[in-house]
């Protein structure tokens, strides 16, 4: 199914959301938090005493006052195992180098695989006519995941820099790029996010709903996106 909502314009480069845009992102977070408790666990023993709803009270506590973690997902992990370390009893130096291990544990897990082979060949066909680039309010390590060669760059959140659907990072690529808005088109699953956050940068908009690996349709709200699709594949038609 494909719609078109508004009419496109041409476009010179493609900007892709990567979670649940590329990949089903849900069993990648899953493993990724399980083995980053299994290393708690294993070295600071202490942390079995928490269950994940601590660990999520401790994050929004720590958003509430501290709002610039909201836009930087790994300085967030950092702060919230640092803080939960130090509840538990574990010195400031012992909290501090926890934090950043199990960042490094989560990071591991969490970009630990490689895209399907349908989607990087639709990468590669979509390549030999547009720029690609990726925005992402995720933490994949894109060279990884096999995105290394496809896209021009990946830019993520973070040291000031806003998620979607702020236009930060829409702002960036399009500096980086040297093209105006309308000229790119951004591919994502979260009307929130990626739809909202292309209009407001003034980019061209294609939703993927549902989102990749899902069935459960969204419905539009305020911005209408140019064209929706229901499968990746469908990006085909741009070729």
């Amino acid at each position: 199914m494909i719609r078109c909502y508004i009419k496109p314009e041409e476009i010179s480069a493609i900007s892709f959301d990567l979670d649940d845009t590329l990949y089903d992102n849900s069993p990648i977070i899953e493993k990724a938090e399980a083995e980053l408790a299994h290393f708690l666990h294993h070295k600071y023993p202490r942390t079995s005493q928490f269950e994940r709803e601590d660990w999520f009270a401790l994050k929004r506590k720590l958003q509430k006052e501290r709002p610039e973690l909201c836009h930087d997902t790994g300085l967030a992990r950092v702060s919230v195992l640092t803080l939960g370390l130090r509840q538990l009893g574990y010195s400031v130096k012992e909290a501090e180098a926890g934090g950043l291990e199990g960042l490094q544990c989560f990071l591991q897990y969490r970009s630990d695989f490689t895209l399907s082979q349908p989607v990087l060949e639709l990468l590669h066909g979509l390549k030999q006519k547009y720029r690609l680039v990726g925005i992402t309010n995720g933490n994949v390590d894109a060279s990884r995941i096999g995105l290394g060669s496809l896209f021009d760059f990946v830019l993520s959140p973070g040291n000031g820099v806003r998620m979607k659907p702020a236009p930060d990072m829409f702002n960036v690529a399009l500096d980086r790029l040297n093209i105006p808005a309308v000229q790119l088109l951004h591919v994502g699953d979260s009307h929130s996010s990626d739809v909202v956050g292309a209009r407001l940068a003034g980019c061209q908009s294609l939703w993927l709903n549902p989102a990749f690996g899902r069935s459960k349709v969204e419905q539009a709200k305020a911005y209408l996106p140019h064209i929706e699709i229901d499968n990746i594949k469908q990006l085909k038609l741009l070729i």
